[in-house]
């Protein structure tokens, strides 16, 4: 019985442990570039754009969230936001928008796939819809890169598993 217990207690501060690699210091507004990377670690990707850069902390491809942290010109964090969200997914217009303003807008996806059919690549977000429910959106591609549709829906990973018998 002594042993049992040593396990579930072993186990569960390996659980945990892996839970405080999760919990990070929120960098404030002004903070140079290497106070967020100390803050937040090194980002999953970084990005130009016009009188600064971004940086991306994707969380996936299980978690929910992806930070941008967008610097001015002078190195400074100017906006730090979490991007998975619907009003950010509504930036994306289909028929404009391709796959660079995409990972610019939302980041890296937690999934790829390809549907042969129509021919489109699908990339797949983890997110809480409304801040509540556990989704995912899907971006569709089309041979050009061009979004062609976007499709949200329950998160499988989070759905109740049935099975049927005879």
């Amino acid at each position: 019985m002594r042993k049992r217990a040593l396990i579930v207690v072993f186990a569960a501060s390996l659980a945990l442990g892996g839970c405080a690699g999760l919990i990070r210091t929120q960098p404030a507004l002004g903070d140079p570039v290497a106070t967020v990377v100390s803050k937040f670690g090194q980002p999953t990707a970084t990005f130009s754009e016009p009188g600064g850069q971004v940086f991306e902390y994707a969380t996936g491809p299980m978690g929910q969230t992806t930070w941008m942290a967008h610097f001015g010109p002078d190195g400074r964090l100017a906006r730090f936001e979490q991007v998975l969200t619907g009003e950010t997914f509504a930036k994306i217009k289909i028929d404009v928008a391709t796959k660079a303003d995409v990972l610019r807008l939302i980041g890296h996806p937690a999934e790829h796939s390809y549907l042969a059919l129509p021919d489109l690549e699908v990339w797949s977000y983890r997110y809480k819809e409304n801040g509540v429910w556990n989704s995912m959106m899907h971006v569709h591609f089309n041979r050009a890169g061009v979004v062609k549709m976007m499709q949200n829906g329950p998160d499988p990973m989070y759905e109740e598993k049935r099975f049927f018998r005879d």
